[in-house]
């Protein structure tokens, strides 16, 4: 006989105090992306139950911490606690009635993703008046070739997707550390744009606020407001700053991020303190390298993890999904870690700035070192991809994949079902009979995981495709492409209205509608703490 585990509840106005109180809490929507980002409270973090065991140890990193599950109904919240609590966690609770009770209480519910850091750049404009410039403005001034450079502040590879023409990737940490040698000349407009709004208006904000001598301003609404404005787009562009700084753009840089980060009362601390608090683990610690990925791999301080300030400010809600804990950020040039802190302590995080740094102390290559809480999967059946290729020959095998939607689409072992794991009991409802199942997915990590309970629902034999889809590619076996066979709906991954090149004009202008919002929205939700300097 199984035993229900019993979860205690925490209310709408309990949550809203420990966020104003600036205490630790973790509230967390266990749905996927999609149903996520149509409606949720400002500060939840989308973790899904899907990707539970492989996201939790990082994003959650302290087993005591108080975390608070949420789902709109669909049961899930339950499932998740139980497995939160298996993995470790000692203090999880449930969401007094779910999302409809945030709601029935009076809780504001806001769309979208990252949706604290958008809020919080619109309050930057709004208080700041950060200048800006319409597309037609900007295009003119390039039509006249006049003294102007226009920097992109989001990743390379957003970038590359579609850019303003001419203009060159400066993702948005390297903003303030690379201005003055990209633009010596103080006359020198210098224009920052994004895909939409928030890394346009904290960037051109950043170089404001440490000085920078050129006059600065933002695209408005960015690469949207430029197709917007039946402006074409290039694509595929390789412009991007590399190489070092000159040492007296590296030192004017400095002086002015220091005291940005004094004004907006960022803390200061050491390498070794920094450690010690990690490891006395009585608080939730986060530990940030904010320099390019490139510069982390070739050498960091052990127990930092690679987040580029410009993305560690946009995906606050990612990666500091702890509200209320310690936010400890490391650069080797004394700009970088201050600039991304002053924006983080203004979004009221508690931002730290390692310093009196070494050469010596980055000593650390490579990847991010693994999550201290991580799980180790089921020891489950599996088999060779030679093996399932055989077995392919002749029915009655299935095969479920359990990689992202995008992941999927793009290639698959054919013949495969599209499978959510939280939405497993749905589909196994529309999936053929099957003598037995193989599991896969991109590696074989989260299909081990579902293995036991696909076992138990159907009591059929299960194996995990060992290594996953990566192994049947490496052994040169064919792949199938498309969404031929999807027993779960498309709700892992919200489709935003400023990523790609095929977006309805509709869809554009009403996000950007909605950011124009979101400051009215935060005036209503009242539980931010957000101050502007």
């Amino acid at each position: 006989m199984n035993v229900v585990k019993e979860f205690r509840t925490r209310s709408y106005q309990d949550v809203c105090h420990a966020l104003l109180d600036r205490e630790e809490i973790a509230l967390v929507d266990v749905r996927e992306e999609d149903p996520h980002a149509r409606s949720h409270p400002l500060f939840a973090a989308n973790l899904p139950l899907s990707r539970l065991e492989l996201d939790a140890p990082v994003r959650l990193p302290r087993p005591a911490l108080p975390i608070v599950v949420f789902d709109a109904g669909e049961g899930l919240a339950r499932r998740a606690a139980e497995r939160l609590t298996e993995l470790g966690y000692t203090n999880v609770a449930l969401l007094e009635g779910g999302l409809q009770g945030w709601r029935e209480a009076g809780g504001e519910l806001f769309r979208d993703v990252n949706v604290p850091s958008k809020a919080f750049g619109e309050l930057v404009e709004s208080v700041r008046h950060t200048p800006s410039l319409s597309a037609q403005q900007v295009q003119a001034l390039l039509d006249r070739e006049a003294d102007v450079v226009v920097l992109d502040a989001r990743r390379f590879d957003e970038f590359q997707t579609m850019n303003i023409p001419g203009s060159i990737s400066v993702p948005g940490a390297e903003l303030v550390l690379r201005a003055r040698q990209l633009a010596p000349d103080p006359a020198t407009r210098i224009i920052v744009n994004c895909a939409g709004r928030t890394r346009s208006i904290i960037g051109a904000q950043s170089l404001i606020n440490a000085g920078v001598p050129n006059p600065v301003a933002a695209l408005r609404n960015g690469t949207m407001g430029w197709t917007l404005a039946g402006q074409p787009l290039a694509h595929g562009s390789s412009r991007r700053v590399e190489g070092g700084v000159d040492d007296a753009s590296r030192l004017a840089a400095a002086e002015g991020a220091r005291a940005v980060a004094d004004r907006a009362r960022v803390r200061r601390t050491s390498r070794d303190e920094a450690r010690r608090w990690a490891d006395e683990a009585v608080r939730t610690v986060y530990r940030f390298d904010v320099r390019t990925p490139e510069e982390y791999e070739a050498g960091h301080v052990p127990g930092f993890r690679s987040a580029p300030g410009g993305q560690l400010v946009q995906e606050t809600d990612l990666f500091v999904t702890v509200r209320g804990a310690r936010v400890i950020l490391a650069d080797n040039d004394g700009v970088r870690a201050n600039m991304t802190a002053s924006w983080l302590a203004q979004m009221n995080v508690e931002a730290y700035v390692v310093d009196g740094l070494t050469a010596a102390d980055f000593a650390e290559k490579g990847m991010a070192p693994p999550a201290r809480y991580a799980v180790t999967p089921p020891d489950v059946d599996d088999i060779a991809p030679a093996e399932l290729a055989a077995l392919l020959q002749s029915p009655g095998t299935v095969v479920l994949d359990f990689t992202s939607s995008a992941d999927y689409l793009t290639r698959h072992v054919p013949g495969a079902w599209f499978v959510i794991r939280s939405q497993l009991a749905d589909a196994l409802r529309t999936l053929p009979d099957a003598k037995r199942y193989v599991l896969t997915c991109g590696s074989d990590v989260i299909a081990r995981f579902v293995a036991p309970e696909l076992a138990a629902a159907t009591r059929r034999p299960v194996q995990v495709l060992r290594g996953g889809t990566i192994a049947w590619i490496d052994a040169g076996l064919p792949v199938e492409s498309g969404g031929t066979r999807m027993a779960s709906p498309r709700i892992d991954r919200y489709q935003r209205p400023y990523e790609g090149t095929e977006n309805a004009r509709e869809a554009m202008s009403a996000y950007l509608e909605w950011e124009h919002g979101l400051v009215a929205q935060l005036a209503r939700d009242g539980t931010h703490g957000f101050r502007v300097i």
